[in-house]
């Protein structure tokens, strides 16, 4: 992969958000969402996939839209936290913790900021389902990573979240990627039936 197939990446990311954002349909963005993401996982030079596994793909497992797993959530006050990632590559990365969510049905998540270049707002879950056979990753799924361009929000104070849309980060795929795994504070003890699913085996 060159830097113009990763930068080629973000940009059909992006698109796919804004377009996602614009509809009003959410069951048939979601489904667009679900087969745009296929296609780049499979064809894409920038895939996460490692190439045995892109061999055998066949779709990344998704459960259907649930108009339930949708909120539209105040940011609330929280005491000053950071969390310090370390990676292979990029060395430490800095998260600073703005606030928080209550999610009916589902407790509160740490709402994170990217404390370097971008300033993106980062939200990661681990469920109830985190490594369990047939489960969600063990190391938690992204609900919203603005820097990357997953973000539904529509330009209110609220942050939209709908747990349909979350989805794995690149290291439940390839362990060459060092991602930012959900802490303490964004571990829930409730089941999240929805979004992207882990097929790797435990």
């Amino acid at each position: 992969m060159t830097a113009l197939d990763v930068a080629d990446w973000r940009r059909r990311v992006f698109a796919l958000y804004a377009e996602v954002r614009d509809s009003r349909d959410l069951p048939a963005a979601h489904d667009l969402w679900r087969r745009t993401r296929d296609e780049l996982f499979a064809e894409h030079p920038s895939s996460p996939l490692l190439p045995d596994d892109r061999a055998a793909f066949t779709g990344l497992p998704t459960r259907p839209y649930e108009p339930g797993w949708r909120f539209e959530l105040p940011l609330l006050p929280a005491p000053d936290a950071r969390l310090d990632v370390e990676t292979g590559t990029d060395g430490t990365v800095p998260f600073e913790r703005i606030g928080l969510v209550d999610v009916p049905g589902v407790g509160t998540l740490d709402v994170w900021r990217l404390a370097s270049y971008g300033g993106g707002i980062f939200i990661p879950v681990k469920d109830a389902l985190a490594g369990k056979r047939g489960g969600t990753y063990g190391g938690g799924r992204y609900l919203l990573d603005t820097i990357k361009g997953a973000d539904l929000g529509r330009g209110s104070a609220d942050l939209v979240l709908d747990f349909n849309f979350a989805y794995n980060p690149s290291c439940a795929y390839d362990p060459a990627w060092a991602c930012p795994l959900a802490p303490a504070g964004n571990t829930v003890l409730v089941d999240i039936p929805v979004g992207e699913r882990y097929f790797g085996a435990y």
